[in-house]
């Protein structure tokens, strides 16, 4: 199986916030034509298969997640 290239090299990351669906699309450079990867609990890879990179990451339910792992902090009343 080949290595898959992640951020091999500086590019600029472009992202888009749809706070209606609660999603974050992150690309690497622009966007692109991509294969969708579920990988599970809402994160979803995009892989460019002609170049085996990662183009992107798809979080479903950012907001949701974020309020989550904040509840879960100890809050030290000292």
């Amino acid at each position: 199986m080949e290595a898959v290239s992640i951020l091999d090299s500086k590019r600029d990351l472009n992202w888009e916030y749809d706070g209606e669906g609660d999603v974050l699309y992150i690309s690497v450079s622009s966007p692109r034509p991509a294969v969708g990867i579920d990988i599970g609990e809402g994160l979803i890879v995009r892989y460019d298969e002609s170049r085996g990179e990662v183009v992107g990451v798809t979080i479903v339910g950012l907001r949701e997640k974020t309020l989550q792992e904040l509840s879960d902090i100890p809050h030290d009343r000292a």
